[in-house]
């Protein structure tokens, strides 16, 4: 493009920018609309968002009894539980030939800590959250 041309598309859109078209109160009366829109839902939109809601849930809660979720959930369990004593095994295995002085009180201490008190606080904090 040329010096000429951009002049030329300059120009037209300064003109076009200092055009004032009317509404007539259109935009605040569209606006005012979507406010309200946004501010209530209505009872149908609850009605319809509750019931998918439920419908959701019973589908979800058939098909984890239905496909074996709660075997596979047992299951889980039972191997996180057997890693974590398998952990504890090794460090208290290990423990005397790496000179370490571990009080097993102390020890079981920090277990109980990690185990029961963190996991209690987390779900304590995304109750209040949530």
């Amino acid at each position: 493009m040329t010096d000429r041309d951009n002049l030329l598309i300059e120009d037209f859109f300064k003109q076009a920018a200092q055009q004032q078209i009317e509404d007539n109160g259109f935009t605040e009366k569209v606006m005012a609309k979507i406010a309200e829109s946004e501010r209530q839902p209505s009872a149908v939109a609850r009605h319809w968002s509750l019931l998918w809601t439920w419908f959701c849930v019973i589908v979800a809660l058939a098909m984890f009894f239905i496909l074996g979720g709660w075997e596979s959930l047992k299951a889980s369990i039972m191997v996180l539980m057997s890693t974590a004593l398998t952990s504890v095994e090794v460090l208290l295995t290990t423990a005397p030939t790496a000179d370490l002085n571990l009080n097993p009180a102390v020890l079981l201490l920090v277990v109980a800590f990690v185990l029961v008190y963190l996991p209690y606080r987390t779900a304590h904090k995304l109750s209040a959250i949530l």
